[in-house]
């Protein structure tokens, strides 16, 4: 008999998780998944097309090139081309005679307007880090350490339910007070659920995240915005009439009213502007995707967890809206399932506990653990067939 109460105590050792000290929060996710890929996209993209667009202005030269007349020299023709990028204006004659205007300046704002749009695209990011980032990575690092202290607690508790009942003379008094025990629920381990129950009452995560990814929405509409209304307006134009008459050339007669120009770039300009039409609409079925899942439980990590004697959260039916922090939170636990060890104890104990003959005698990892240990065999048939009688 001590043979078998050996291994059971090398068994109940071997399942306890080790005690991890030290700085944890550098191996924390404190963005998901999906959120991350939409940073990346969001703010590299433009700085890529920016980074190409300038590549292009160095390495072609002047991005206009004016049809200057015969009689210009070298030097004249190279200030009619910076003078006209300059001005940038098409000067066009309407149907009573009369010259209309129309400004190109969308071409000569491109790169930086592509910078202004990764700005704006950090912004959402900034305020995630600063407004939620703190609290979400403390809420995160005590309920880790709060689950897997609550996994070993229950290990340990069954190491000394091993040794009391090795010492008691009599199984009838050791059984009887587990029995009083499970009853008073002398077993639970309330900080952690509380904590959460806490958490599903506070709303200042849920409401950052929906703000991050609203502002993400609102400035892609912005982008849709700007690009329709001003890109669109120059996207077919090639060729522009500019006019040099200013400044001390206003009063030369050997000078045309009208030179016309050709943008070199506007190739450019045109897969720049779908490009980002493209990015951002594959984008925005992304973000409303990371909206919806508010909306719902991610009730499979707390099934696992149901395992634990002082988690019942959904046998309370204690989840009401989504909307609240202790959704959020759930989703970052499931991004650093890599950092909960107990989950992938408890995942395997809750698949053998769907295998074994006795599902009416487990409720816990408690219960699970004493079948391993051996002590359920033990126990007293009168107390057997009672529990079978409460749970038929």
């Amino acid at each position: 008999m001590s043979l078998a109460h050996t291994a059971a105590e090398y068994m109940l050792s071997d399942a306890l998780l080790p005690d991890r000290r030290g700085p944890r929060l550098k191996g924390l996710r404190l963005e998901l998944p999906l959120d991350r890929m939409v940073k990346f996209v969001a703010v590299g993209f433009p700085l890529l097309l920016m980074s190409l667009a300038f590549a292009q202005e160095f390495s072609s030269g002047s991005p206009i090139s004016c049809f200057s007349p015969g009689n210009f020299s070298i030097r004249q023709a190279a200030y009619v081309d910076s003078s006209c990028w300059d001005s940038l204006v098409h000067h066009e004659q309407d149907e009573s005679g009369q010259f209309k205007t129309k400004s190109l300046w969308p071409h000569k704002a491109l790169p930086y307007s592509l910078l202004a749009l990764a700005v704006g695209m950090y912004l959402p990011v900034l305020l995630w880090q600063y407004a939620a980032v703190p609290a979400l990575s403390s809420d995160l690092l005590f309920i880790i350490s709060e689950l897997d202290k609550s996994y070993n607690r229950a290990i340990r508790l069954v190491q000394h339910m091993l040794k009391i009942q090795q010492k008691s003379s009599d199984p009838h008094v050791f059984w009887d007070e587990l029995e009083k025990a499970r009853k008073e629920r002398y077993f639970e381990f309330p900080l952690l659920e509380r904590y959460l129950a806490c958490k599903q009452r506070s709303h200042s995560l849920v409401a950052t995240y929906l703000l991050r990814n609203s502002l993400l929405l609102l400035f892609t509409s912005a982008i849709y915005l700007y690009l329709g209304h001003f890109h669109l307006d120059v996207f077919f134009q090639e060729e522009f009439s500019c006019s040099i008459k200013t400044g001390l050339l206003r009063d030369e007669t050997y000078i045309p009213d009208l030179i016309t120009c050709r943008l070199t770039s506007l190739s450019v300009f045109q897969i720049v502007s779908l490009a980002c039409v493209a990015i951002y609409t594959l984008l925005v079925p992304v973000i409303m995707y990371n909206l919806t899942r508010l909306c719902r439980w991610d009730k499979r990590l707390l099934s696992i967890y149901e395992m634990l004697p002082a988690f019942d959260l959904l046998s309370r039916k204690m989840l009401g809206c989504p909307i609240n922090d202790l959704n959020v939170i759930l989703l970052f636990l499931r991004a650093n399932i890599s950092e909960l060890i107990s989950f992938s104890w408890l995942s395997v104990l809750c698949a053998l506990k769907d295998t074994t003959t006795q599902k009416h005698n487990i409720d816990t990892v408690v219960d699970f653990m004493t079948v391993l240990a051996g002590l359920e065999p033990s126990k007293p048939k009168h107390l057997t067939h009672g529990m079978c009688d409460e749970n038929p």
